[in-house]
């Protein structure tokens, strides 16, 4: 028989493990990751993590852990987030404003874009708003259009993650939500 070192039996399981680290991120955590974090191979990590996410549903806890953005992380579950708002927010805006939120879609949906373009869409001045979205981690710069070298802006991970989407594959079709009557110019590639 063989002695395990006194270091590996002082050491949690795979499981909790998982659960420890997972509790403690900011961002979804790659499988990979977490497998070079605790050196065991990454199929074992990934069927710990599926079994996990199983078991939090089964149990109907209040949250559940999800496959986001490139990685794992505990979100609250739907059921409960009206609950979670009001604590969070305790009576303080933290919501974006129509302006925002409008910005937010037109660079969503046609990235990357320049604060030109997201203007023209929008029919206003869009400075301000970009920048609020910047600093607030929901877009970011992308380079330059290289006609007019105009910054261009995208989305982020952090955006995705709010959203609870894998990719910018899993953003809903706007076809059904526009007007018949809009320009061809606006509609072009949706």
């Amino acid at each position: 028989m063989t002695e395990t070192p006194a270091v590996e039996a002082d050491l949690p399981g795979l499981r909790a493990s998982v659960e420890a680290i997972l509790l403690v991120v900011d961002e979804p955590v790659a499988e990979i990751t977490l497998a070079q974090i605790l050196e065991r191979p990454r199929d074992e990590v990934v069927t710990v993590l599926r079994e996990l996410a199983a078991e939090y549903t089964e149990q109907g806890r209040g949250f559940d852990l999800r496959e986001i953005a490139g990685g794992w992380r505990f979100y609250t579950r739907d059921v409960c987030a009206p609950v979670v708002e009001r604590f969070v927010t305790d009576g303080q805006q933290a919501r974006l404003t129509q302006a925002a939120l409008e910005t937010l879609a037109v660079v969503a949906y046609r990235q990357p874009v320049s604060r030109a373009r997201v203007s023209a869409i929008r029919g206003v001045n869009s400075d301000g708003v970009i920048r609020t979205l910047t600093l607030r981690g929901l877009i970011e710069e992308a380079g330059q259009d290289p006609e007019t070298q105009a910054h261009l802006y995208r989305t982020t991970g952090y955006f995705l993650e709010r959203l609870g989407l894998r990719s910018l594959e899993e953003l809903p079709d706007l076809a059904p939500y526009l007007p018949d009557d809009l320009p061809d110019e606006i509609i072009e590639g949706h």
